[in-house]
């Protein structure tokens, strides 16, 4: 099936920390349809910004045909965002991008910063034992979320809440133990998530963040380095919004 553009509904908009805004939207068929770690692109009404911007899909709710971003206000486009209201329309397409393999052995789930918003659906559906490690530079946002779906351990870096520092310092001081890692966040983060669970041989999937551009592989602004040469362009790469943004962690360089 092909992905359109479509006008949806909003449902709700409230703010949940300093620049931080949870959207729900009214989609009902692509709900039905989403992956942990997908995300849609946002179009603005402003023609003068053609690009739409990429947004990781927090949650959906099946039942009610809604879908859920959780965003940072970081520029022009995400600013315009912040300012609408219930029962405005917004253009979309999604869902896009590959998401997190599913298992059911104990695992770790990893994230940092606006990397936290997608692993929430992906806690939701994961039918195994979770501890949920959130790393904060610094106010806390849907940690209350989290917590119906397994442990949750906080680490933040002025030591305002939970423990103090990464969230490999909070691993390594909880002694935190899976057999599957599912990580999203800046790179330092993912470096290290990707070194420790080569070093505890613990397969890791994480999610790259990235400037995108198009969102559907088309114009190949979003590449990563791979181990492996991508069929599509012949190099040792590959498109994050289509190929990704999920990726096992032996497969990418970063």
């Amino acid at each position: 099936m092909a992905i359109e553009k479509i006008k949806v509904k909003i449902i709700s908009q409230e703010k949940l920390s300093n620049g931080i805004y949870s959207m729900w939207l009214s989609a009902e068929a692509m709900a039905r349809q989403v992956k942990p770690g997908q995300f849609i692109s946002v179009y603005s009404k402003d023609n003068s910004r053609l690009l739409p911007r990429p947004l990781s899909i927090c949650e959906t709710d099946a039942n009610s045909g809604a879908i859920r971003i959780v965003y940072r206000v970081v520029g022009a486009g995400t600013e315009e965002f912040s300012g609408y209201q219930t029962g405005d329309l917004i253009s979309i397409m999604g869902p896009l991008g590959n998401g997190f393999t599913l298992t059911k052995e104990p695992a770790i789930l990893i994230a940092g910063g606006i990397g936290i918003p997608p692993l929430l659906e992906l806690a939701k559906r994961l039918e195994c034992q979770k501890t949920i490690v959130l790393g904060y530079k610094d106010a806390l946002f849907l940690t209350e979320d989290f917590k119906p779906f397994g442990k949750v351990v906080i680490a933040t870096e002025d030591g305002s809440a939970g423990i103090k520092g990464t969230v490999m310092d909070a691993i390594n001081a909880m002694d935190i133990r899976g057999s599957v890692i599912y990580s999203c966040g800046p790179t330092p983060m993912l470096r290290a998530i990707t070194d420790y669970a080569n070093e505890n041989h613990i397969n890791a999937w994480i999610s790259l963040e990235e400037r995108m551009a198009c969102g559907i592989g088309a114009c190949l602004a979003c590449i990563c380095k791979t181990k492996e040469k991508d069929p599509h362009t012949n190099v040792n790469n590959k498109r994050i919004c289509k190929d990704g943004p999920v990726f096992n962690a032996l497969e990418v360089e970063i």
